[in-house]
């Protein structure tokens, strides 16, 4: 008689470190150099844009908290997935497994690698040569509209840097938490050396803190605020993703809450100290429309030779994030192949390296098409839409779940409760519905997307009865 082969798990491989460079890194990439810009330009003055980074870091912080508690009760991969499943049920579960893999991971780590490119195109301007400009002209409920795509040579690039990172991960997650570790304290020491360079040997002059709000706040403030919020939040977005990993953080009931909360409060003072420097050495016209804050920052008190290493340093920040990003997304696939409830080639643990390689390979697939249809900002805003719609529901299902197990062993429970996790669904609920008005059209195509899972589950669903009945 034959013996069934034992199922391959993944391995606790990542340590207390790895697991805070995992916060850090995938915090710490392109949004810090990249958002300051966007959001100038959306708040209109300093007081907003401060405002909205403040309130990004508290709500960050409380979801971290949240989560922390979620992680230490159930330490699996796919994070919320585990958590929607046991609180709600599997259609749930599905629900985020089914968004995040289809629509939200591929978008983000599209989008990360598009920043990325950005970068490099500050030191070589030819990656963002056209290779050819789509126009279209089209009138929508009474009123014309014109759209333009541009297709350079960064999107195929992108596709490359993929590639690199998607394969640094195949080959183990030991290798993927090791390069992080690296990575992160390439990242975090290049942002603190442009923050005491710019205090040192800037002569300011840059952005006066009065007034702080400009001539004074204009009708349509609030509208600006929550833009710039949802624009500050892809800054801060990634402090979820250690719980993606849960399965393969060593001593989880400590190792989680410890890198999540720290992670958080550490990158929310770097990012607050960067912006101090940007607009302490620039003017916030000059910030509002530039490509390169970072990069132009040096460039103003040290010279272009300066800022083509900080370029560099940045595009390694983001090679950071993107590898931590990577790592965690395709744990989600692995993680609904393996019960079932999602496309078969997703699933599996390469026997030699113990680590997701198909859900990996899958990933890059859809991650490269969204990196050949969409630009950087079409790109995050899609990703904050369809992301924070399921840390809300995850976050309420903290509250469900103290409600129908309370003797569940929780080695750690969230400090505020119910006020901490409770303001943080708040903002979750008030981000997304002011995403949705303020790009309709995108947030309306990501919730198709997302609905259209219902189709599969229940496809997949009764492949299992019959399974099971035969």
């Amino acid at each position: 008689m034959s013996e069934t082969k034992p199922r391959l798990e993944l391995v606790r491989g990542l340590g207390g470190w790895a697991a805070a460079a995992i916060v850090v890194g995938t915090m710490i990439g392109t949004g810090i150099f990249l958002k300051p810009a966007e959001m100038a330009s959306l708040g209109g003055s300093l007081g907003i844009v401060y405002s909205a980074w403040i309130v990004g870091a508290i709500l960050s912080l409380f979801g971290a908290l949240a989560y922390a508690e979620l992680g230490a009760a159930i330490p699996e991969a796919g994070g919320e997935y585990a958590y929607l499943r046991r609180a709600f049920g599997p259609v749930w579960g599905f629900l985020f497994g089914w968004t995040h893999s289809i629509v939200a991971r591929p978008a983000s780590a599209a989008s990360i690698a598009a920043g990325v490119l950005r970068f490099w195109g500050f030191m070589m301007p030819s990656v963002a040569a056209p290779i050819h400009i789509f126009e279209w002209n089209y009138n929508l409920f009474g009123a014309a509209h014109h759209f333009r795509f541009v297709f350079s040579w960064a999107q195929p690039l992108a596709i490359l840097v993929l590639a690199a990172i998607t394969g640094i991960n195949y080959l183990g997650v030991r290798l993927g938490g090791r390069v992080q570790v690296v990575l992160t304290i390439i990242k975090v020491a290049s942002v603190v050396s442009i923050v005491i360079a710019g205090f040192a040997f800037s002569k300011g002059g840059g952005t006066p803190l009065h007034p702080l709000f400009g001539e004074g706040l204009r009708v349509g403030a609030f509208g600006a605020f929550l833009a710039t919020l949802a624009a500050s939040l892809w800054a801060y977005d990634g402090w979820e993703d250690l719980n993606l990993v849960g399965s393969e953080v060593e001593r989880p009931e400590r190792n989680l809450h410890r890198a999540l909360v720290g992670g958080v409060v550490v990158v929310a003072v770097v990012y607050l100290l960067f912006n101090a420097v940007c607009f302490y050495v620039l003017p916030f016209a000059k910030i509002a429309t530039s490509e390169h804050v970072a990069s132009d920052v040096v460039a103003h008190f040290a010279g272009q030779g300066a800022a083509l290493w900080v370029t560099l340093a940045m595009v390694i920040a983001g090679l950071g994030s993107l590898n931590s990003s990577i790592l965690s997304g395709a744990r989600v696939d692995y993680a609904m192949a393996r019960d079932g409830l999602f496309f078969r080639v997703a699933g599996g643990i390469h026997p030699k390296f113990r680590t997701p390689a198909n859900a990996l390979i899958f990933q890059f697939v859809l991650a490269s098409l969204f990196a050949l249809t969409g630009t950087f900002e079409d790109l995050t805003s899609l990703f904050i839409f369809a992301g924070w719609i399921f840390y809300g529901l995850a976050t309420i299902g903290l509250f469900r779940l103290r409600y129908t197990e309370p003797n569940m062993p929780r080695p750690y429970r969230c400090w505020g409760y119910p006020w901490v996790p409770g303001a943080f669904v708040a903002g979750a609920v008030a981000l997304t519905i002011n995403l949705w008005l303020d790009r309709p059209v995108r947030c309306s195509i990501g919730l198709a997307m997302m609905m259209t899972g219902l189709i599969f589950y229940r496809y997949w669903r009764n492949a299992q009865t019959d399974s099971r009945a035969s």
